[in-house]
């Protein structure tokens, strides 16, 4: 019951923002290291191709990001914790113009010092939804994550974090103009 509940109330804030009532955004963080994401391999018959992991730095990044071409993001090496993200949306809320929702998942980062900030941000048109939980379907931000990783970041970038970093610096200055995603109509 909590699944179809929540995302009847995500369709009513997707309406609100449609009507320019709201401005509605969606957060999540995201890890970035030296070690491409291999989403499949193949190899002729007989050959065997071993794919050996190696640890490295990462770079963590939180970010968000409206349905239109807005996308605010903060990098980190290291663990992103409560207390970053905090910070990171007390500096993006000063570039707020209306009441504006704010879309995040249930992990547990989102959970401790988010919920003490909530009342305080509520006084300042900031609301938090909390999607339910196994549904990172519901949450556009996603989308964008999975483009950086597979279909953006070129294999040459992972020749250092200074590379990668760069690259993915690069990508996210450059969003909504030379990298953009193109959203369904509010089809959850």
């Amino acid at each position: 019951m909590v699944y179809s509940d929540k995302k009847e109330a995500l369709q009513e804030l997707q309406l609100l923002e449609k009507q320019e009532h709201i401005d509605l955004f969606y957060g999540d963080e995201s890890g970035f290291s030296l070690t491409p994401v291999t989403a499949y391999g193949w190899q002729y018959k007989g050959e065997q191709i071993e794919i050996l992991p190696r640890k490295s730095k990462r770079v963590n990044v939180f970010g968000l990001m409206s349905k239109g071409k807005r996308l605010t993001t903060f990098l980190k090496e290291g663990t992103i914790k409560a207390s970053f993200m905090v910070t990171c949306i007390e500096e993006w809320m000063k570039t707020l113009h209306k009441p504006t929702g704010l879309v995040l998942d249930n992990a547990p980062v989102h959970q401790a010092d988010l919920q003490a900030k909530m009342e305080e941000w509520q006084q300042r048109d900031l609301f938090i939804f909390f999607l339910p939980t196994y549904s990172p379907h519901l949450n556009k931000i996603e989308h964008l994550w999975r483009k950086v990783k597979y279909e953006w970041l070129k294999p040459e970038v992972y020749s250092s974090l200074a590379t990668l970093t760069a690259a993915i610096e690069d990508i996210f200055s450059n969003f909504g103009e030379q990298y953009s995603i193109k959203f369904k109509e509010y089809i959850l």
